[in-house]
């Protein structure tokens, strides 16, 4: 018989409630860069609104500034994870500080930024205008309810509450759901500037948008990297091929950025599909040889 285990002690308030300095620094920088991404989203759609500038800046240019906060917020965001656990700087407050800025730096500001860009009228669909609003805000409610997720799965000291593995994640990561969306931004601006056709592309969005939102709640699986030594040896090709793959990213920005992230999402829900083929099989197999033992069984034995 398995024994019992009881859940931890809950921590009293002071350990609960400690502020680490360093990790907690990372995260307020997250949110700023969040805060300064929905500033810049307003700003943008104020400058469409009276058809020119907003303090000597074209919509693309602030829309752009904007994409470069939130992926800022995303760095940031790993840094106060990796500062917390190198340092063994981990708390409740600093997990519960840590979800609240990406609320709003992965939540509010890529919703507000499909809203006013993505989703526009000027795409030449005016069924945008009546249901933008209503994906944008189906995104924000996936994203929280994700976090939300998290911090119970994450939390040592609830009863019967199950760790987040360490090298997975259940669902698409929120920062990883808004890095996809402030790429595909960036890329669409790209093409505004090379004159193409965006009518194409505005057709796709509203279902990659949806597509994101439903991941960060599913049960797909993505790595976290939280287990990868920074300092372990390697050969010098795979130092050359990640050096390579970084001047990609600087070189080709639009292009790079957000194949990283779509490979990200796509590598998730290839192992999802490929577990979910294997479990099949074993159950198949399982019934066949369940089957043939109660053929043998029922067939009388020689003699008889």
């Amino acid at each position: 018989m398995t024994p019992h285990l009881e859940p931890p002690e809950p921590p009293v308030n002071t350990q609960a409630s400690r502020v680490y300095f360093l990790p907690n620094l990372m995260t307020a920088g997250n949110l700023f860069c969040g805060f300064l991404a929905i500033i810049k989203c307003i700003q943008a759609r104020l400058a469409t609104s009276i058809g020119g500038e907003y303090l000597g800046k074209t919509p693309a240019e602030l829309y752009t500034q904007a994409v470069w906060f939130i992926l800022g917020a995303v760095l940031f965001d790993v840094l106060d994870g990796r500062l917390a656990r190198l340092g063994g700087r981990e708390s409740l407050f600093g997990a519960e500080f840590d979800s609240l800025a990406d609320v709003v730096s992965f939540g509010v500001a890529p919703a507000l930024m499909v809203f006013f860009l993505i989703l526009s009228p000027s795409q030449g669909y005016p069924v945008f205008t009546q249901i933008g609003w209503f994906l944008g805000f189906v995104y924000l409610l996936c994203a929280a309810a994700r976090l939300a997720r998290f911090n119970v799965l994450s939390n040592p000291y609830l009863p019967r509450a199950t760790k987040e593995l360490n090298k997975d994640f259940s669902g698409l990561p929120v920062p990883a759901a808004a890095g996809t969306i402030a790429s595909l931004v960036l890329f669409i601006l790209n093409l505004e500037k090379m004159d193409k056709s965006l009518n194409t592309w505005a057709l796709t969005l509203p279902l990659l948008l949806l597509l994101i939102a439903m991941l960060m709640i599913s049960s797909v699986r993505y790595p976290s990297f939280k287990q990868v030594d920074w300092q372990l040896r390697t050969r010098i090709r795979t130092f050359l091929i990640v050096l390579i793959a970084i001047g990609a990213v600087v070189v080709f920005q639009e292009i790079a950025l957000l194949v990283i992230f779509l490979s990200y999402i796509a590598y998730g829900l290839v192992g999802h599909f490929r577990r979910g083929a294997r479990t099949r099989r074993i159950r198949l197999l399982r019934k066949s040889h369940v089957s043939k033992a109660g053929i043998s069984a029922e067939q009388p034995p020689p003699g008889e």
